[in-house]
């Protein structure tokens, strides 16, 4: 028959000591986060009951029986209702109330015969629950514990198969362990994964485990709102205000009289004089050597000038038709320079101002077709007269008179 062997459970049950003692070493200095929380589980449940010792037991009463087969029911959903309360951050106690469901088996004999038995296990629990904390969220736990199960049995047999207490029960306490996690979806909620043993004793007087895996949902409630932060308040000096200084507007000083404005003089319009001399009087024949009688003519010429503010003058001298056209060109502007050279010397013009130009016989000043005859004779000579000249033009302007 098998045997059922308690060491691996006493090693959990001793790792799970260990780890509570740290976490109560933990809370000494922790500060208390004290709330309530409920929650439910649903999960498998194993077991491991000794089931060739009770089919063993019940078959005693027939010594001469013998088990040719046997077929076992192991698993079965469990779930668990709790409610607890959380100390600190790392350590917290829970009770509840748990149902692990039924398990079984079957067994046919020889001489022919059957003999099934089934047993439901339930009850409540007490454990210690330590919680180390991994960040924000996620947490391992711990727990260890005490429960009270109640394990109700029952039998059946066929053929030769006798069954002396069909219908046994049994209430016993004992101690169960289980570590796991669990992740803080929000203050209001969290879920957890565990791995739970349950140390049972049967109605017969036989002993097993019942592991159960589970997934619970857990509501904290009744938590301490953290206090508000405490305002200081703090009272600063401020120094007194500077008084503005008192700006005096002076009253604004009289507009000065105003100056008329004095009256503009009007510019002088530029005017223009152009004076012709005789080329008789200012020179000799057919040369342009200056007469006196023509120096006498140029010095009142000169006189007149005065208070002429002048900006050019220009002397063109002209000659008759008698003659070379060359040689009078050439002559005509002789005589110009004669004159401009009298009028720089003695009257102190500015030569740059005074521009010269020998037209010899292109602009006469007598019409075409007048004095006829031999060009040579004396008729001719003192006809043409009015083409042997000196233009002088003068452009300047005189100042308005005060």
């Amino acid at each position: 028959m098998k045997k059922f062997q308690l060491k691996p459970l006493r090693a959990l049950c001793l790792l799970s000591l260990a780890g509570l003692s740290t976490f109560s070493a933990l809370t000494a200095h922790a500060q208390a986060e004290g709330h309530y929380y409920g929650g439910i589980g649903m999960g498998q449940a194993r077991s491991k009951i000794d089931v060739d010792r009770i089919n063993a037991n019940l078959l005693s009463a027939n010594p001469s029986m013998t088990t040719t087969s046997m077929t076992r029911d192991e698993s079965d959903a469990a779930y668990k209702v709790f409610g607890g309360y959380q100390f600190s951050p790392y350590w917290g106690v829970e009770a509840g109330y748990f149902n692990l469901g039924q398990f079984g088996f079957k067994s046919t004999t020889n001489p022919t015969g059957s003999l099934d038995g089934r047993i439901k296990l339930d009850g409540v629990n007490l454990d210690l629950v330590g919680t180390l904390p991994i960040n924000n969220q996620l947490s391992l736990l711990g727990r260890v514990g005490v429960h009270n199960a109640r394990a109700r049995d029952t039998f059946t047999g066929t053929g030769n198969v006798v069954i002396l207490d069909p219908n046994p029960q049994k209430t016993q306490t004992n101690y169960k362990a289980g570590f796991g996690f669990a992740y803080q979806f929000s203050p209001s909620m969290a879920l957890r994964g565990e791995l739970e043993r349950y140390r049972i004793n049967d109605a017969v007087g036989n002993k097993g485990d019942i592991n159960v895996a589970s997934l619970s949902l857990v509501f904290p409630f009744g938590r301490t709102p953290e206090p508000a932060p405490k305002v200081v308040e703090r009272v600063v000096y401020q120094q007194a205000p500077t008084p503005e200084p008192i700006i005096i507007v002076a009253p604004p000083a009289p507009a000065p009289t105003p100056v008329p404005a004095p009256v503009p003089v009007p510019a002088p319009k530029p005017e223009r004089l152009r004076v012709s001399f005789n080329a008789d009087v200012l020179f000799g024949f057919d040369n342009a050597n200056m007469r006196l009688g023509g120096k006498e003519a140029l010095n009142k010429f000169t006189q007149e000038l005065k208070g002429v503010e002048y900006d050019h003058i220009t002397v063109e001298g002209h000659t008759d038709r008698i003659g070379q056209a060359a040689y009078n060109e050439k002559l005509s502007l002789q005589r110009a320079e004669a004159v401009k050279n009298y009028l720089v010397n003695t009257s102190g013009l500015s030569a740059a101002k005074i521009t010269t130009v020998g037209k010899g016989s292109s602009a006469p000043a007598t019409a075409e077709g007048e004095c006829k005859g031999i060009k040579t004779s004396a008729a001719v000579i003192a006809c043409l007269q009015p083409d042997r000249r000196v233009d002088i033009d003068v452009t300047g302007s005189r100042p308005a008179a005060r």
